[in-house]
């Protein structure tokens, strides 16, 4: 079964005019923008080759460590070895590098655009990283319009799109993917004209009032929104966009992981959306229905004071520090005022009567089903022993 790096060894040979850009060819730069350029690249247009880039990074960080790693963000820079060893990428320059985290806004946005030897530039916008600031941003999109981070996208997206010329594509992974929409559809209308294609690879959807706004549907016969067939992340919210759905060499949420998505030739393997993946998005899609914006707002801001009560940034460090943040975190439930208590479990109780709808669903279709195929059979068998 072979990933993004056998499809770059395979067929990284082939040059743009051979072979046109295609989907795998995005995941690549939008999965890479995962890796941090700090001190190779700056905010500025400086354009940096690929091969300076990737001997750079390597001088900073453990290829070793790189290798061993089961996290795909820190696998992510050892695809510009393989994108080196063919006509495809060797020639790729990378400019205009950001990351942004603010946890007083609660946002997280970092960005690079890639410009490519077929003339045209990739933007490629990171998916969420283990900051809280970043993941609390996610989650504020089930209640708040737009995001600091999805505003700075759209800031971004036009300033590269006045400083370079040509054919534009924006994609991005996971939350990365949400914000290669989202300023795909809110930059200027003359930036928008000259993108060609945007890539959402299981990325999150929109609010309801976004997706009604003209911009959002103007820009939509552009987007491009493949997922893994158990789909979470990607299921999120609603994007009225049809999604391609691919084969992963995993299950479940370890599918979000877009360096396991199977590849044949220059495509991703097709499927059909999993038992799992119905039953997770039908369940969210309940829960979430059934949450006004209030409630929505109180649980995330509850949920994330147990993690900001430990004083600590990132998800890595209250793993490495797990038991004082164990700690820190049962304390912060514990002095959790009783009212805010009743509604945090009300809003999870709402969640497990939301499973338990789609299971009981679930159950009667199969009865029914099973009563239908029944009723047919007794029909067939009365009917041929009649006279």
């Amino acid at each position: 079964m072979a990933d993004v790096f056998d499809y770059l060894k395979r067929r990284g040979v082939l040059s743009f005019r051979e072979d046109p850009f295609n989907e795998v060819d995005n995941l690549v730069l939008a999965m890479l923008a995962y890796a941090n350029f700090e001190g190779i690249l700056d905010d500025s247009f400086n354009r940096v080759s690929l091969s300076t880039a990737d001997r750079k990074y390597f001088e900073k960080h453990s290829r070793s460590y790189a290798k061993k790693s089961i996290f795909h963000f820190v696998r992510v820079p050892l695809l510009m070895d393989d994108m080196l060893k063919g006509e495809r990428f060797r020639d790729t320059e990378l400019t205009k590098y950001v990351d942004i985290i603010n946890s007083d806004k609660e946002m997280q946005m970092s960005a690079v655009t890639f410009l490519l030897s077929d003339g045209s530039a990739y933007v490629a916008f990171r998916g969420t990283d283990t900051t809280v600031a970043g993941w609390k941003e996610d989650f504020n999109m089930s209640y708040l319009p737009d995001t600091e981070g999805q505003l700075s996208a759209v800031r971004y997206l036009n300033e590269v799109g006045k400083e370079i010329k040509g054919p534009i594509r924006v994609g991005g992974h996971s939350k990365g993917g949400n914000f290669a929409v989202y300023a795909s559809a809110f930059c200027d209308r003359e930036i928008q004209d000259r993108i060609i294609a945007v890539y959402t690879n299981d990325g999150p959807g929109f609010r309801k009032e976004v997706m009604e706004l003209e911009a959002y549907k103007h820009i939509l016969p552009k987007v491009v929104s493949i997922i893994p067939d158990t789909s979470i992340i990607g299921m999120l919210l609603t994007s009225n966009v049809g999604h391609i759905i691919v084969k992963s060499k995993y299950v479940g949420l370890m599918q979000h992981d877009a360096l396991t998505w199977i590849i044949e030739r220059n495509r991703f393997k097709r499927t059909k959306q999993s038992a799992l993946g119905s039953f997770i998005n039908n369940s969210q899609k309940e829960w979430l229905s059934n949450l006004d914006d209030e409630s929505r707002e109180m649980f995330v801001n509850t949920l994330f004071s147990f993690f900001e009560a430990t004083g600590m940034t990132t998800f890595d460090e209250m793993i490495i520090n797990r038991r004082t943040s164990a700690k820190k975190i049962i304390a912060t439930l514990k002095n959790l005022p009783k009212e805010k208590q009743i509604k945090l479990m009300a809003v999870m109780g709402g969640l497990l009567r939301s499973i338990g709808n789609v299971v009981s669903s679930h159950i009667n279709r199969k009865k029914r089903d099973r009563r239908e195929r029944w009723t047919e059979k007794w029909k067939k068998n009365n009917k041929e022993g009649s006279f």
